[in-house]
């Protein structure tokens, strides 16, 4: 997967129709809070799982392509630029590795350093990195199941936080042994979540050996009380305070501190959270794209209150806030992203 294409997207009639609103309209099938307002800022973009933001004023999607014959297909956007339609937008197309297994790309987590772009292979185990000058390596091996949605982020020191999980089953399918880290928990086979914790500008030979890693979770203290501690996480995030939030399959989220200890922060409304994404505002609150069955955006304070922001989207994926506490979030099965913001807004003259 070293070679890598900038290619023009022409999307066929059909699917650009499929782009219900033109880039800038009102996002008026989206309901949202009384004091949010949802417009639609990009279109005709095929299948969009993932959104990042960089230091540099730019949207960065993932997308997986009108076709599927490809790993993955990324854009950068320029905000300044927005609304637009992406039919004819170049992007970088991602091959399928060599390996017949042919995993395509399901998570993202930008750089804050480097702006490197980190992608995890969806229900794979290996970490790739698509470098600022547009070249890919793969940075890491020897994950177990790497979920899409959000099993990648950075925390505020700029270090990469996976979530992986780990099974007898899938210890088959990964690319070296159980780490040795395990060895340690009494009884049988360990069944369930790992975090794991690296600085990606260690001076180590690449590729990173994930499985020799000593994880974060688990530890001492796997069983957090009266909670089933096998529930899969599928999404994570960090605070400002160096909290990783996790998410698992049913809705709890749990925080996960230096003590290392798991506990419940809240219960999100009951459903299936499957290609779940999360992203963290500048106050702390924590903003869940729940997916396509539950199709909500939520917003959970630091406290653990739960809010409402948007309901009935096409298949909500990657999301991603700025510092103003602005939303975009990838609408999968529209084709679309759309922008989530405060109705109370300067005028542009007065934000220079």
């Amino acid at each position: 997967m070293s070679r890598l294409t900038w290619h023009r997207a022409f999307a066929s009639a059909g699917l650009a129709g499929a782009c219900l609103l033109q880039a800038g309209t009102g996002a008026a099938e989206v309901e949202v809070a009384p004091d949010l307002r949802a417009e639609v800022v990009v279109v005709g973009i095929p299948r969009p799982v993932q959104l990042a933001l960089d230091g540099a004023g730019h949207l960065v999607v993932l997308s997986q392509g009108w076709r599927g014959d490809a790993a993955g297909e990324v854009y950068h956007f320029d905000l300044a630029a927005l609304p637009l339609d992406a039919s004819h937008a170049p992007r970088v197309v991602i091959p399928f590795s060599d390996e017949p297994r042919k995993a395509a790309l399901g998570s993202v987590a930008l750089d804050p350093r480097s702006q490197d772009l980190f992608m995890g292979e969806e229900n794979g185990n290996r970490i790739y990195r698509l470098g600022a000058g547009g070249r890919l390596t793969v940075f890491g091996v020897g994950l177990n199941n790497l979920l899409g949605g959000s099993s990648l982020t950075f925390d505020r020191l700029g270090r990469l936080v996976v979530v992986d999980y780990t099974s007898p089953e899938e210890q088959q399918r990964s690319e070296s042994p159980p780490p040795a880290s395990f060895e340690a928990l009494a009884g049988d086979a360990y069944q369930g979540p790992v975090v794991i914790r690296l600085d990606p500008h260690e001076d180590v030979r690449l590729p990173r050996r994930f499985d020799l890693i000593t994880p974060v979770l688990p530890s001492g203290s796997v069983r957090p009380d009266r909670v089933e501690p096998l529930y899969r996480f599928i999404s994570l995030a960090t605070t400002p305070s160096g909290a990783i939030v996790l998410l698992d399959s049913v809705g709890h989220l749990f925080t996960l501190n230096d003590d290392r200890v798991l506990r419940l922060l809240v219960r999100l409304p009951a459903g299936h959270y499957h290609r779940t994404n999360m992203a963290v505002g500048p106050d702390g609150s924590v903003f869940v794209s729940s997916g396509f069955q539950i199709r909500q955006i939520f917003r959970v304070s630091p406290e653990g209150v739960v809010e409402v922001v948007a309901q009935d989207l096409g298949d909500p994926e990657g999301i991603a806030v700025d510092g103003d506490g602005t939303l975009y979030v990838a609408e999968n099965a529209l084709h679309r992203v759309i922008r989530i913001r405060s109705r109370v807004r300067l005028p542009r003259a007065s934000q220079r």
